[in-house]
């Protein structure tokens, strides 16, 4: 696929990212029901408490669509750590560098905010072999691995980036 037009990005969360993000999450295919709705509540905390609710968010935007989005925020009770709750990007937008500018800018946002350590989990099923490589791809390193964490069997991969300033 060539993009007709660049992608765009905002922070600005508005109330059609409600939906946007249910359909960028259903779309993966990895995420269950019970996922898909948490990342909706995420957002529609962000929209009902500001910048209060501790979720920051980018969106990338293509011809008025959103194609992709990350949800972060700091970790409670860490003096400069940040949590990538979400990255996800549409099937028909993956591997054209939508998710790596997403990330970018998720750091680049993180910093500014003094965020030191960035931390992104993810499950070790052979499923997400492909999202593990993307993680290290952007200079993540795996720091822990959580045995049976989400089920037996399904084990969580926790990646690490930290930020000399």
């Amino acid at each position: 696929m060539k993009l007709s037009e660049p992608i765009r990005f905002r922070e600005e969360v508005l109330p059609s990212d409600v939906e946007a993000v249910r359909e960028l999450a259903t779309s993966t295919g990895f995420f269950s029901q019970e996922e898909i709705s948490v990342a909706v509540e995420l957002v529609q905390e962000r929209l009902a408490k500001g910048l209060h609710s501790g979720y920051h968010f980018f969106f990338a935007e293509h011809e008025d669509r959103v194609v992709g989005y990350t949800c972060f925020g700091p970790i409670a009770c860490t003096v400069a750590s940040y949590d990538v709750y979400w990255i996800a990007v549409l099937d028909d937008f993956r591997r054209l560098g939508v998710g790596k500018r997403l990330l970018e800018k998720t750091e680049e946002r993180i910093a500014a905010l003094g965020g030191k350590r960035i931390y992104i989990e993810t499950s070790d099923r052979s499923q997400y072999h492909a999202t593990r490589g993307f993680y290290r791809r952007c200079g993540f390193t795996k720091e822990a691995v959580l045995k049976d964490f989400y089920a037996p069997g399904d084990d969580k991969a926790v990646y690490v980036k930290v930020r000399m300033l």
